[in-house]
């Protein structure tokens, strides 16, 4: 793990240049999700600034960008359609305590719990996503935008092979736009998407009724927004571990999720989280520590109250080009040989992560099923059972739990033997259904004037045995 110096201080220059570039990317998506959301574009890049500065100093994850997003605005879109603003600044104050809480908790151990197939699958529906969020930027908007998306991908493919020390989204971001201002094609903006106020954002206590009523009306929303807003923050932490080949402390990441959101929500932000396509362009620009995501938040701000003017004239094309060039970044192209080399079962989920994730614009809701279809998978494989039977002797191979228990007592119905043995060396008992199944095949077996002798139960299986028939030993 890093020394906090290392975190703040150990790659300055280019966590500077590439929070800047963030800073940049940060403002459309902002107004992008407060659109999604229906609130004022405001409301998103209060978010992002707040989100982005305060994770720099209590996330457990450099060089992460956390913002407004879009999966988060989803979830909130009808909250703001029935009950207003206000609600939904009390309920991202409420998802900050569910998110602190789970952090308290260690719900980073729940990490372990998500099969490769299904961050395989995470990853390319993000690229997916993220081209896809930029599709309607450029159908149908002339040939100078197509034009000038060529040249940026350009820019932004081939520089960084000659010229490393500004980030080439940069370089794209500053020459385009004094082209398209010098030349006056006609291309949209920034400003196109929506008003910009040059004002900072200041501390109020959200406009709702203190009351049991109001809880209820949050809760579900709250509660749904904290677990959307930490799966994505916590695989997205995952991914740049991987990028950056360091290790990240997950559950700090999921108390500072809270701690950003609870302050968030106090300075008129909607809910956020981590930020893959963000977190990719700071990574890919050069970005290692905690600088640069204090930079892009505070960036962020300038950009709005002091360059306000000059942001708004930020061509769109520009932007959408450095976020298709993510989106390719981003895609897995090992996959296509993944469907073919790995196991079907794993090519399944991992396919069906990602439709299902495109299909519903909602991260949470793939990842959750894919990790369902993964445990069932794994579920139908391992609940195999062989029994060997040698003379009045059955050798049980292979775990004995809810979903094995049925082939094992079929084995026992037509026995002819006065007396049998069942061997349980090669097995092992995980829950009460294999103690029942046992208990019930046993008991059968006797009343049929039929001894019974079990042999080769390991310590844990004897155990359990013991303790669900209420058998008691002396030691």
């Amino acid at each position: 793990m890093q020394t906090l110096k290392e975190q703040w201080f150990g790659n300055v220059r280019a966590d500077l240049l590439s929070g800047i570039v963030v800073a940049l990317a940060l403002i459309p998506e902002a107004i992008a999700f407060s659109i999604i959301a229906g609130v004022d574009p405001m409301v998103g890049l209060y978010a992002s600034f707040c989100i982005a500065t305060i994770i720099a100093f209590v996330g457990g994850r450099p060089a992460m960008i956390s913002a407004a997003t879009g999966a988060m605005a989803l979830v909130m879109t009808s909250l703001v359609k029935d009950h207003g603003l206000q609600y939904l600044l009390a309920a991202t104050i409420l998802t900050g305590i569910f998110q602190l809480l789970f952090g308290v908790l260690g719900i980073a151990k729940l990490m372990r719990f998500i099969p490769n197939a299904v961050m395989i699958g995470f990853v390319n529906a993000l690229a997916i996503l993220i081209f896809m969020a930029q599709v309607p930027h450029f159908l149908k908007e002339g040939l100078w935008t197509y034009v000038f998306i060529g040249i940026t991908l350009l820019i932004v493919y081939i520089v960084p092979r000659f010229f490393k020390a500004i980030p080439a989204p940069l370089i794209a971001i500053v020459v385009l736009t004094i082209v398209a201002f010098s030349t006056g094609v006609e291309l949209k903006t920034i400003g196109d998407l929506g008003s910009i106020e040059r004002a900072l954002p200041s501390f109020f206590i959200p406009n709702v009724p203190f009351t049991m009523e109001t809880l209820i009306i949050i809760l579900p929303y709250s509660l749904a927004l904290s677990i959307v807003g930490l799966l994505e923050s916590l695989l997205t932490s995952q991914i740049v571990d991987d990028m950056t080949s360091t290790k990240s402390d997950k559950n700090r990441e999921a108390r500072g999720q809270g701690i950003a959101n609870i302050v968030n929500g106090f300075f008129g932000g909607m809910a956020g989280c981590a930020m893959i396509g963000q977190s990719v362009i700071n990574v890919k620009s050069g970005g290692r520590g905690r600088l640069s995501t204090l930079v892009a938040g505070v960036f962020l701000m300038f950009l709005i109250i002091v360059l306000g003017d000059l942001v708004v004239d930020i061509p769109m094309p520009v932007l959408v080009g450095i976020m298709i060039m993510v989106s390719i970044g981003t895609f897995d192209w090992d996959s296509f040989r993944y469907i073919v080399t790995a196991p079907r079962a794993d090519a399944f989920v991992m396919i069906a992560t990602v439709l299902i994730v495109v299909y519903t614009d909602n991260l949470a809701i793939g990842v959750v099923i894919g990790v369902i279809l993964s445990a069932l998978f794994f579920v139908a494989k391992v609940s195999k059972v062989s029994i060997q039977q040698a003379g009045t002797t059955f050798i049980i191979e292979g775990p004995l739990f809810f979903a094995s228990t049925k082939s094992f007592m079929q084995a026992f119905e037509h026995i002819k033997a006065s007396s049998i043995t069942i061997d349980l060396s090669s097995s092992h008992l995980w829950d009460e259904s294999a103690v029942g199944a046992l208990t019930k095949v046993k008991a059968r077996l006797e009343a049929q004037q039929i001894d019974v002798n079990l042999v080769g139960l390991n310590p844990a299986s004897q155990a359990l045995y013991y303790q669900l028939n209420g058998i008691t030993t002396n030691h």
